[in-house]
């Protein structure tokens, strides 16, 4: 089992390509501008000394040794000491909505980023509790399946987005269905699935998803519902690298209104005797959900674990450090036994 500490420093890596097109430009402009004083293997003839390969490899060592330091400062580290853990929890599955209507912008930065910021928060308060994800439109799959590594579960929830799901749509049932599934046949008061959708449904899919609900509560399982977004509608917008550009529209080039259906979802959360929440802009509502989840029974969770890690940023570190002097040690100028062999060749011909 290893996991990075500082796994945020990831994003150093980005500074790599802009240093090769630096380089790149770098090289384009010294051509660009020796040509202007003449011919370039006549200028090559004059400047011998200069070694374009040597250039090369002292870039190519600055480029790894640097991706050596940040892997350094990332911290790898292996887990050297497995336990069997006793732990009281909960079991809870997070239905995460991901269809184009989440990323309406009425919350912000828009509902669906909102959702994954307060399920992060969430995570960082869950203490024994088992965790899975789920994501759904008009399709549900198991992004996450349930877990007590909280890192891990981080590390998923990043990588959802609206696009994840390939079928549109907001199908609460299939979720609430395959939430069941990956419960298991433990029996027990201690399984809870969270809700997050704006509960824009149609009146098929509205039936299925309560009939569903009931036999969650047949099953002892309480679901929790939160509601993002505003009942008044705002438009769904067309992100195109991130930026917004115009908005959805219909067959008939109406700009699509989506509003958050909280019938639907009162009705979902009250045939298990859970709760309803309707987000905010300040407040997600996942700390009211989670205070009802710690009245439920908890049951004792027992697995195996690493509880000791031990950090290997060292290693990175010396590789870094040996790039970086090996760089600094190579010459930009030929070396003497080239220039004896260029003679040599030069000689025999």
């Amino acid at each position: 089992m290893f996991k990075f500490e500082n796994h945020i420093f990831f994003y150093a890596f980005a500074i790599i390509p802009i240093c090769i097109a630096i380089y790149v430009w770098y090289i384009y402009r010294t051509k660009k501008n020796l040509k202007k004083l003449g011919d370039l293997n006549l200028i090559n003839q004059l400047v011998p000394e200069v070694s374009k390969a040597k250039k090369n490899t002292k870039f190519i060592l600055f480029i790894i040794g640097f991706s050596f330091l940040i892997l350094g400062i990332c911290n790898l580290q292996t887990g050297s000491k497995m336990q069997d853990v006793k732990r009281e929890g909960a079991d809870i599955m997070v239905c995460l909505d991901v269809s184009n209507s989440m990323m309406a912008q009425d919350l912000s930065p828009n509902r669906l980023e909102r959702a994954k910021i307060a399920i992060e928060n969430m995570i960082d308060k869950l203490q024994g509790d088992r965790l899975g994800i789920i994501v759904f439109a008009g399709e549900a799959y198991v992004q996450l399946p349930i877990t007590t590594d909280y890192s891990s579960a981080k590390l998923f929830l990043e990588g959802i987005n609206n696009k994840i799901v390939p079928v549109q749509g907001t199908n609460i049932a299939d979720a609430i269905n395959l939430s069941i599934e990956s419960f298991g046949k433990d029996e027990g008061k201690n399984k809870a699935i969270v809700i997050i959708t704006d509960g824009e449904n149609n009146e098929e899919a509205t039936s299925s998803a309560i009939d569903a609900a009931e036999e969650a509560s047949k099953k002892n399982i309480v679901i929790h519902t939160i509601g993002v977004g505003s009942e008044s509608g705002v438009p769904i917008p067309n992100i195109i690298d991130g930026i917004v550009s115009g908005y959805k529209k219909d067959n008939q080039g109406n700009t699509v209104i989506t509003k958050l259906d909280s019938k639907i979802l009162q009705d979902i959360s009250g045939a298990t005797n859970g709760v309803y929440v309707q987000a905010s802009s300040s407040d997600i509502g996942l700390d009211v959900v989670l205070n009802k989840i710690a009245e439920l029974d908890k049951k004792q969770l027992e697995s195996k674990m690493y509880t000791d890690y031990e950090d290997q940023f060292q290693w990175f570190l010396g590789a870094a450090l040996l790039f970086i002097v090996l760089e600094s040690l190579i010459s930009e100028r030929v070396s003497k036994l080239w220039k004896k062999l260029n003679l040599f060749n030069n000689a025999k011909a």
